[in-house]
Parts: structure tokens; C-alpha cells; sequence
């Protein structure tokens, strides 16, 4: 379980293919206080620990996870936000996370809005029921709130605004018109489409 606040901003050192990617992370973290077998999200990806040394940690990334992850997302100098899984007792900043990729968004446009950047997403038509106005959404593993959501024929569109202490401390600075990033809906919305449907039949 993770809150969508990045703690670092992680690189991919190496990648090596096995029966699935196994991928070298360069990390910031005090990898002396982080368990083999420990989950961290990566890039909104919750991934375990199998291997680690000072300023590095491995995961093993399966092919089920590389295809429904952002384009791209599994190469070598890939940045990635990272953040540790949550203990108890923590601070919920941000909202629940479960690390478990929903989909994959297309940015649409970025846009200045005085110090702070609009950008603007586009998703499927299988995502769109899930995004609301003042709702919450994690792209890439950042936990954020939708401004706006216009809903089209093939899908839908919708606004996040960053402001600079997001761009600084996360990889969604750098996001421009093209971009691919990982979608989790809220788990809130998930449970209740499960219910909705259920109560239908």
C-alpha cells in the first residue's frame, strides 16, 4: 500500500532479459533499511525487492506488467519516482495507492498556469467512468487531484495541475504532448463499479 508521495526520483542502471526483465535501480534511499522481499512503487508500479547494495535495489519486472505499463517505461536511464511502501502509523498525504496499474494515459498538452504547469490527459473509454473532477488519480505513481474531465466518442480528457514543488521532486516535470504514463484510479471507484455491476445482475 503507497500514498502516491515520491521520496526519490529513481534511474534505471541496467536491465538484463531473463524469463522476465530484470531490472538495476539507482536509488537515493538508505538501501541498508530496505528487506529483500520489500515492496517498492516504481513509477506506480508496485515491484519487490529481490537484490540490493549501497545506492542500488533489483526487481524482477514480469512481461504482464512490461505490457500494460507506460511506452517505454523499461529502458536503461528511464528515470522513475519511487516511493517505499507505507508502515503503520504513517502520514496518508496523498491518497490510498495499491500500485497496480489500471491503464495508460496519453499526454495530451502541458500548458504554463502562472508558476504551474496544466496538463492534460487523454484515456480510453474503459478508463473514463473511473475519472472525476476533484477526484483522485495517481499518474506514474503521483498521487494528484483531476481539475477537469471532458468525455468523448473514443475516450476521454482529462487536467491535472502541477505545481512546481510536484515538478521538482517528481519525473512529471519534464512531461510533454506524446508522453506515455501509468493510470491507477482511485480504489474507492474501483470497488464501487464492482458493487454497481454486481447489484445489476
Amino acid at each position: 500500500m503507497f500514498t502516491g508521495i515520491i521520496t526519490d526520483i529513481g534511474a534505471i542502471e541496467s536491465i538484463e532479459q531473463r524469463g522476465d526483465l530484470r531490472v538495476r535501480i539507482a536509488t537515493a534511499y538508505d538501501t541498508a533499511t530496505v528487506d529483500l522481499g520489500a515492496s517498492i512503487a516504481c513509477s506506480g508500479v508496485c515491484l519487490t525487492v529481490i537484490d540490493k547494495g549501497p545506492g542500488w535495489f533489483t526487481v524482477d519486472v514480469s512481461g504482464e506488467t512490461v505490457s500494460r505499463s507506460a511506452q517505454g517505461q523499461w529502458r536503461e536511464g528511464r528515470k522513475l519516482n519511487l516511493e517505499r511502501a507505507m508502515k503503520l502509523g504513517d502520514e496518508l498525504g496523498g491518497h490510498i495507492v495499491t500500485g497496480h496499474v489500471d491503464g495508460v494515459a496519453e499526454v495530451a498538452s502541458v500548458a504554463p498556469s502562472g508558476d504551474s504547469r496544466v496538463v492534460t490527459f487523454r484515456v480510453a473509454a474503459d478508463l473514463a467512468p473511473f475519472v472525476a473532477a476533484k477526484g483522485s488519480i495517481t499518474v506514474d505513481g503521483v498521487s494528484l487531484t483531476v481539475n477537469t474531465i471532458a468525455d468523448g466518442a473514443d475516450g476521454s480528457e482529462f487536467t491535472v495541475n502541477l505545481i512546481p514543488h510536484t515538478q521538482a521532486v517528481t519525473t512529471l516535470g519534464a512531461l510533454a504532448a506524446g508522453h506515455s504514463v501509468n493510470i491507477e484510479i482511485d480504489v474507492l471507484a474501483r470497488y464501487l463499479q464492482r458493487m454497481q455491476t454486481l447489484a445489476g445482475k
